[in-house]
């Protein structure tokens, strides 16, 4: 007598058993998210991500092999959650001046709502290798992008267009924001002080 062959999942268990794996997934980046931005990338460790996901290390090992794949879930859910302000929504002022302003009030109201994070993985950058490509496609272009839309405009001689650029950027980085509200800036004081310094630093002025 032949044995019988064996059964084939039926589809409804193969789907329940899919968003079952996604669910667990979806714990163990939100842990990794919530981790990060208390205690940073570098003191995160994988028995930690386990024990707020409610799984075990294994668990953890089968859906992120790599720290950097947990990085790369963990930055992809936050962002997704958190947008960075889109550069593309201040173009509308066409006012190179209007738009720099503008651009560093919303900027800084972002940085102020996201410091815990932006904090913790921007320093940990320095020290944790899998993190740095994660954070060299994600933080640097946005930040050139922002860049390019604020330099647009501005009547300013050749010699100091790359001086310039510089201010600007030198005005969106996170740690400007940091060192001007450490002094007791709120954030939109801190905002205007930067505009003012890029003003200030160049002779570039708004066309017309």
């Amino acid at each position: 007598m032949s044995p019988r062959p064996r059964a084939r999942p039926r589809p409804y268990q193969k789907r329940e058993r899919a968003r079952q794996e996604e669910a667990t997934r979806r714990r163990i980046t939100e842990a990794a998210v919530e981790l990060h931005g208390t205690i940073g990338p570098a003191r995160t460790t994988v028995t930690d991500l386990a024990r707020l996901a409610g799984v075990s290390r294994m668990t953890v090992y089968n859906h992120f092999p790599t720290e950097r794949d947990v990085f790369v879930a963990c930055s992809s859910h936050w962002a997704a959650a958190h947008p960075f302000p889109d550069p593309s929504g201040w173009v509308s002022a066409e006012a190179p001046a209007d738009r720099l302003s503008r651009a560093l009030r919303e900027l800084y109201r972002w940085y102020q709502d996201n410091r815990g994070m932006l904090a913790n993985v921007l320093r940990d950058t320095e020290v944790v290798p899998s993190l740095q490509p994660v954070m060299a496609a994600i933080w640097p272009p946005y930040l050139d992008r922002v860049v390019e839309t604020l330099a647009r405009g501005w009547v300013v001689r050749r010699s100091e267009r790359t001086a310039l650029r510089a201010m600007l950027r030198l005005a969106v980085e996170f740690s400007t924001w940091q060192v001007l509200t450490a002094a007791g800036l709120s954030s939109a004081r801190a905002a205007d002080r930067a505009y003012q310094m890029v003003l200030g630093a160049t002779d570039a002025r708004p066309a017309g």
